[in-house]
C-alpha cells in the first residue's frame, strides 16, 4: 500500500512531545517549588514561634517588675503610715499644749532610724510652725504653711494619709515625697500637720538594682498620673503628668493591674508595659520593656536564620535551573513552531487596525453557531453596526483621524462583550457586526443600546455630524433556527435591513428585526 501522508500527523505529534515536554516542566517545576515552599514555611513557623516566645518572657518579666514595685511602694509607704497614726494619736492624746519636745525629737529620730526609707518626720502646728522633727538643727523661724499638703489638710476635716506629689527638703535640699495626716484638737478643729518624707533617692536606689535593658523604664506615679520617681531617673521629669498616657487614659479606668504595648509619652520610646495599681493607696506603678530589647536576639536570629535559608534556597534554585533550563530549551523550539502557525491563522482573521475579528472569522463561525443553536434549542442574535456620516469625518478630519476613530470603537465594541462565546468583527470599512450565541432580541438590544450609550460617552468630535459627536446605527436580527431554519446569509440580509431601517429613521439608534429565514 501505497504511504499516505496526513497533514496533521506532524502537528499532533509536535503537540503530543510538546505536551509531555510542558507536563515535566511543570512537575519538576512544582517540585522545587513545594521544596522550598516547606523550608520557608518552616522557617516562618520557627520565626514566629521565637517571636511569641520573646514577647512571652517579656510579658512575665514585666508583671514580676510591676508586682515587685508595686510592693516595695506599698511595704515602704504602709510603714509611713503606721507610724504616723501611732505618733497622731499619742500627740493628740498627750495634747498641744505642754509638748515634751525633747523626748518627741528623740522618739522622732529613733523611728527615722529605724525605717531606712524615711528623710524626716516633723510635726507642725496649726499656724505652719516647726512643734517637733527628727532634725538635730531646724531652720530658724521655720513655717511649712506654705506648702501643699498643708493646705490641704487644713482645708479637709479627712484623717487618712495624703501622698503628695515631689517636693525639696527646705532642711536637705533632698528630693522627698511627703507623706502626711492631719491633727486634730479635742473639738475637732485643726491642730496641725504630721508629715513623713519618704527619699526619692530610697526609690532610685532600688529600681537601679533590676537588671533591665537601658531603654527600659519603672515609673511611680500618683493616680492622677503626677510623675513622683522615674527609672532612668531625670529630675525634670518628676512632677510631669502622665494622665493623657494609654495606660491612664483608656486601661486605668477599668482594670486595675494589665499589660499594653504603647509609646511612651516622657521620652517617645515604644515599650511593653505592665501596670499596677496599689491596693491601699492612689499610686500606680509601670514597668517597661522596649520593644528594641525585647526583639534584639530575636532579630538577629532572624538575620542568620533568612541567610542560611537563602544560601539554601538559592542552591535549590541553582539545581533547579539547570534541570529546567533543558527542558525550556525543548519547549520553545516546539511552542515556536507551533506559534508560528497560530500566528498565521490569527493573522488572517484579526482585523489590524481594531484588533477585532475580521470578516473571514465572521463567516468561519456563523455557520457553526447557527448549527449549535438549532441543536441546543437556543436563539442566536446578529448586530450590523455602521458609524453615521463616517465618509465626513474622514474629510475632515482626515483617515489618520479616522483609523483613530475606528480603533476607539473597536475598544468599546470589545468591552461590550462578556461572554466568550460572543464575536465582535469589523465587517468592512465603517461598518462592525456582533455575534451574540443564546440571546434573544431583548438581551441583544441591552448590549446595543449599553455599547451606543458608551460610544457617545466618548464624545469624540464630529462637526459634519448634526450630533456633533461620533455616534453609530445598529440594525438586530434575532433567528431560533431550531423553530424555523435560516441560513448565515439570510440572518445577515435582515440585520444588515433593520441598520437600514436604524438610518431611516435618523441615525444614532438600533432597530430590531425578526429573522423570517
Amino acid at each position: 500500500m501505497p504511504f499516505t501522508h496526513k497533514p496533521d500527523e506532524h502537528g499532533l505529534f509536535a503537540a503530543s512531545s510538546e505536551g509531555r515536554a510542558v507536563a515535566m516542566f511543570r512537575l519538576v517545576l512544582a517540585f522545587m517549588a513545594v521544596v522550598m515552599l516547606v523550608f520557608v514555611a518552616t522557617e516562618a513557623w520557627r520565626i514566629w514561634r521565637d517571636y511569641r516566645a520573646a514577647f512571652i518572657f517579656a510579658e512575665n518579666s514585666v508583671v514580676n517588675l510591676a508586682r515587685a514595685s508595686a510592693q516595695h511602694a506599698e511595704d515602704s509607704i504602709r510603714q509611713v503610715d503606721a507610724i504616723t497614726a501611732a505618733l497622731a494619736e499619742r500627740l493628740e492624746g498627750d495634747g498641744f499644749t505642754n509638748l515634751d519636745r525633747p523626748r518627741l525629737h528623740a522618739l522622732l529620730r529613733q523611728q527615722v532610724q529605724i525605717m531606712p526609707q524615711l528623710h524626716g518626720l516633723f510635726v507642725y502646728g496649726a499656724d505652719g510652725t516647726w512643734l517637733a522633727t527628727d532634725h538635730t538643727v531646724t531652720a530658724p523661724k521655720a513655717n511649712n504653711a506654705d506648702r501643699d499638703y498643708f493646705i490641704y489638710h487644713r482645708e479637709h476635716t479627712g484623717r487618712q494619709i495624703r501622698i503628695g506629689s515631689v517636693v525639696k527638703s527646705r532642711s536637705t535640699e533632698e528630693l522627698i515625697i511627703p507623706i502626711s495626716r492631719r491633727l486634730n484638737y479635742p473639738d475637732g478643729s485643726f491642730a496641725g500637720v504630721l508629715l513623713g518624707t519618704i527619699k526619692v533617692d530610697w526609690f532610685v536606689r532600688y529600681y537601679g538594682d533590676f537588671k533591665i535593658d537601658q531603654s527600659g523604664a519603672l515609673v511611680l506615679a500618683k493616680r492622677d498620673g503626677t510623675i513622683l520617681v522615674r527609672r532612668p531617673f531625670v529630675e525634670q521629669v518628676l512632677g510631669s503628668s502622665l494622665a493623657d498616657s494609654e495606660v491612664f487614659r483608656n486601661y486605668l479606668p477599668y482594670a486595675n493591674e494589665g499589660m499594653v504595648e504603647t509609646v511612651a509619652v516622657v521620652d517617645g520610646t515604644p515599650r511593653l508595659y505592665a501596670y499596677r495599681g496599689l491596693t491601699s493607696y492612689p499610686l500606680v506603678v509601670q514597668a517597661g520593656l522596649s520593644r528594641d530589647a525585647i526583639l534584639g536576639a530575636w532579630r538577629q536570629d532572624v538575620i542568620k536564620s533568612i541567610g542560611v535559608l537563602l544560601i539554601l534556597l538559592i542552591g535549590l534554585s541553582l539545581f533547579g535551573w539547570v534541570v529546567l533550563r533543558q527542558l525550556r530549551e525543548r519547549i520553545v523550539i516546539e511552542r515556536a513552531l507551533h506559534q508560528a502557525h497560530q500566528t498565521l491563522k490569527d493573522l488572517a482573521l484579526t482585523d489590524s487596525l481594531t484588533g477585532l475579528g475580521n470578516r473571514r472569522r465572521l463567516d468561519a463561525v456563523l455557520d457553526v453557531e447557527i448549527a449549535r443553536a438549532r441543536r441546543q434549542g437556543y436563539p442566536v442574535a446578529l448586530v450590523m453596526m455602521d458609524l453615521d456620516f463616517f465618509k465626513a469625518y474622514n474629510d475632515r478630519y482626515g483617515h489618520l483621524a479616522g483609523d483613530q476613530c475606528l480603533r476607539r470603537v473597536g475598544e468599546v465594541l470589545g468591552q461590550a462583550l462578556k461572554r466568550p462565546a460572543d464575536l465582535a468583527v469589523r465587517y468592512g470599512g465603517e461598518e462592525f457586526t456582533l455575534l451574540l450565541p443564546d440571546t434573544d432580541g431583548h438581551g441583544a438590544g441591552l448590549i446595543v443600546q449599553e455599547t451606543l450609550q458608551q460610544l457617545r460617552r466618548l464624545a469624540i468630535e464630529h462637526a459634519g455630524s448634526p450630533f456633533g459627536v461620533v455616534s453609530a446605527s445598529a440594525g438586530i436580527a434575532v433567528a431560533h433556527p431550531a423553530q424555523q431554519p435560516i441560513s448565515s446569509q439570510a440572518l445577515v440580509a435582515e440585520a444588515d435591513a433593520a441598520l437600514y431601517e436604524a438610518k431611516r429613521q435618523g441615525r444614532d439608534r438600533c432597530c430590531m428585526a425578526q429573522a423570517q429565514g
